[in-house]
């Protein structure tokens, strides 16, 4: 396991699962990126991990399961667990996109995936974590200013 932002592909296609992989791997720095063709050996995978974040790319149908199923089975580890994944369909239609925005999923593609595409939906999840954590390590006041507000809310144990 790496110390950066995991990806983490839970796809039951052999071959789009490696192909997302390649994709992703042309363009990834930031962590490890791991591939799942079976939803049951990626949740066991994912709840043992030591961290709790990681950048979530999921099938919509995984054999006889939901991808979203998926997602709520490791989402009592995973807090951001929707807000972190990319959900792909080979056809989207209304019933997929009001799943995403029940389940707070921004990022959707359809299949044959768009290299572009991919690419800027990876970098906008991990741009969230990057950025904080560039804020939190080299800005003395945002440091101290978002702990405030934290403790403020009760955002911190």
């Amino acid at each position: 396991m790496s110390d950066g932002l995991d990806v983490i592909i839970i796809d039951d296609d052999p071959a789009a699962s490696e192909a997302i992989a390649d994709i992703v791997n042309r363009f990834y720095t930031w962590g490890d990126v791991y591939v799942f063709t079976d939803d049951e050996e990626a949740r066991i995978y994912c709840l043992n991990r030591d961290t709790s974040i990681a950048i979530f790319i999921v099938d919509v149908f995984l054999k006889d399961k939901s991808g979203f199923l998926f997602l709520d089975s490791i989402a009592g580890k995973y807090e951001a667990v929707y807000e972190d994944t990319i959900i792909i369909t080979g056809h989207s239609n209304n019933d997929v996109v009001d799943m995403c925005v029940a389940a707070g999923i921004n990022h959707l593609l359809e299949k044959p995936i768009r290299i572009h595409a991919l690419q800027l939906a990876v970098r906008s999840i991990a741009a969230k974590y990057l950025r904080l954590a560039d804020r939190l390590m080299n800005s003395t006041v945002f440091h101290r200013d978002y702990f405030k507000i934290a403790d403020a809310v009760g955002g911190r144990d």
